[in-house]
């Protein structure tokens, strides 16, 4: 708030209106934002935009590396996806450049996907494994918020201001059998559904201008109705993946007894947590948190990992739900055998799941970014209990 007080010209009303928002966010006071916005006036240069991009990305690299001991040399495939800054050379280029990766190296840039693009990303470096043997592949996924800030009124490119901020993070899938037992995870599904074909899902989250010309990120109304039936579609396909043979036959009795006697029976929503032992969802905000638990009708505990990561660090785009992934480990709820779930949603419209079964138990790591306040979470949120103060259309329930 003293960011937009001091730097931007918005009304009395505007201001106000991000007042609310913030409160009723569930964004608590340690999040992160660029070291760009501490200038006045702000210094959004290019500089700024890529230090910002740097800083996060080669951190993130250098942490996985450390931690499982690879070498920059033995890296056969680079994935690096930041929907809003897209630069020459790329990010994934930056990253070859860096590490000084083989010239053979299969490297992969993707930009304009929203939030969900890092499952998708996952999605793409399973594919590539399974024609390039021996290999390991590195998907980095971030955001950057230096260069994305909307000056302007419109509420509805006001929002991107108040929830996201700076965040990344590295992961390193591999095929060889020697991982085998060094991994802390198995990927076992990648379910990738786009309904971008539609015109109100194209368009509820998109790149414009406002009335007097200024560059945001624009989030319409029909948002939600849009992200519950892309999401919809998801679990649809994930369901006949995953769930056990008892809720299949529920469903199908639930949906022939819809259509033949009674549009008034409610259709029936499965237990995806009697197939899954952790979910992880992008944060994306707390009206999104509330339909996915409301829909999924998911426990408070279900949905804490989430809850905490936007508390703790924002909407942090693509890289949300490795945040919440490196909650549940820092807690140490993570056991041989469980199954993650994680799910995430974005513009276009499109939305990715993920099924990864652990390997071992996994334990808190010093350099997860939960191990220096893990005891203190979770934290009451009741203050961000009541309206939204931004009405998005509401949605049917699945």
């Amino acid at each position: 708030m003293e960011i937009a007080r001091h730097q931007f010209s918005l009304s009395k009303e505007a201001l106000l209106f991000m007042e609310k928002l913030l409160e009723k966010s569930g964004l608590g006071p340690s999040t992160y934002l660029p070291e760009a916005f501490r200038t006045c006036p702000p210094n959004e240069c290019m500089e700024e935009v890529r230090k910002e991009s740097e800083t996060v990305i080669f951190g993130a690299v250098d942490d996985v590396l450390a931690k499982t001991g690879v070498k920059g040399k033995d890296i056969g495939i680079v994935i690096v996806n930041c929907c809003l800054f897209n630069t020459a050379p790329s990010l994934s280029a930056m990253i070859v450049n860096r590490y000084k990766l083989g010239d053979k190296v299969v490297s992969y840039n993707l930009s304009g996907m929203g939030c969900s693009a890092g499952l998708a990303a996952i999605g793409l470096a399973k594919q590539l494994l399974q024609v390039h043997g021996n290999s390991y592949a590195l998907v980095v996924s971030t955001e950057n918020i230096t260069g994305n800030r909307y000056q302007g009124e419109d509420r509805s490119m006001i929002l991107i201001n108040c929830l996201f901020r700076i965040g990344g993070a590295a992961i390193l899938l591999s095929n060889r059998p020697s991982d085998r037992h060094a991994a802390k995870y198995q990927l076992i599904h990648a379910v990738h559904t786009n309904t971008a074909a539609s015109d109100s899902s194209y368009n509820c989250i998109s790149s414009v201008e406002d009335s007097e010309g200024l560059p945001g990120v624009s989030i319409n109304k029909s948002l939600m109705p849009v992200a519950i039936k892309t999401i919809e579609a998801n679990l649809t396909t994930l369901g006949h993946l995953v769930l056990p043979i008892s809720e299949k036959i529920l469903f199908i009795a639930n949906y022939i007894a819809r259509h033949f006697h009674s549009e008034n029976i409610k259709p029936h929503v499965p237990d995806f947590m009697k197939a899954i032992d952790h979910i992880i969802t992008h944060v994306g905000g707390q009206p999104v948190l509330d339909g996915v638990e409301r829909n999924l009708r998911l426990s408070k505990i279900d949905m804490e990992a989430s809850r905490m990561t936007l508390y703790r660090f924002g909407n942090t785009s693509s890289s949300s739900v490795w945040y919440g992934l490196a909650y549940i480990e820092a807690k140490g709820r993570v056991k041989r055998g469980d199954r993650v779930w994680q799910i995430a949603f974005g513009s276009g419209f499109k939305c990715n799941s993920l099924i990864m079964k652990a390997t071992r138990d996994v334990d808190l790591e010093e350099n997860n970014p939960w191990s220096d306040e893990i005891d203190g979470f979770p934290v009451d949120l009741k203050s961000a209990d009541g309206a939204f103060p931004y009405d998005l259309e509401p949605a049917k329930q699945i």
